[in-house]
């Protein structure tokens, strides 16, 4: 966009790239640059895949945490700046996990990414390319995960999939 307000969405499978490749997107942009985390770390592998996240970020960016109120984190974000969301899934499970309103929370978040105050990039597993979870719970997740990533990509200016490492444009 011509303003430099512009939606890029990113996803593929674990371990896919998507996150290296979001932050390349984002640092192609002048720094400063705010990077949107919305994991928690309730365990030791957790921890370290979160530290290893941040071993690749230094104090051009800035780090804000956002497990549930991400809509709110993003709308105050400041203006013009690029921001990376990492991810979106994490933030959908702790909202499915704290028992919030999954379909209003989604909701403003999309409101939210109607106005992006910069270029705005968001991180996504696609969850439906597998087996039918054996699970009431993780079918839901992974249904909610499917309209979520539909939503997200329909407000989208571009959607990446990850495959292997590599960039495949969507849209």
């Amino acid at each position: 966009m011509p303003d430099g307000r512009q939606l890029t969405f990113v996803l593929g499978g674990a371990r896919s790239g998507k996150s290296r490749h979001a932050e390349a997107l984002v640092a192609a942009s002048p720094p400063p640059w705010t990077y949107i985390a919305t994991a928690e770390a309730f365990d030791a592998e957790m921890q370290a895949r979160i530290a290893e996240h941040r071993a690749r970020r230094d104090e051009r960016w800035t780090v804000l945490e956002a497990p549930l109120e991400l809509a709110e984190v993003l709308a105050g974000t400041a203006e013009g700046e690029p921001v990376l969301v990492d991810c979106l899934t994490l933030w959908l499970t702790n909202v499915m996990l704290a028992g919030d309103d999954v379909g209003a929370k989604c909701q403003q978040l999309i409101d939210t990414l109607k106005r992006p105050r910069g270029p705005w990039v968001l991180v996504s597993n696609e969850v439906g390319l597998g087996i039918v979870p054996d699970n009431a719970m993780a079918r839901q997740f992974r249904d909610a995960a499917g309209k979520l990533n539909q939503m997200v990509a329909a407000e989208a200016d571009s959607v990446v999939f990850m495959v292997a490492g590599l960039p495949m444009k969507v849209k």
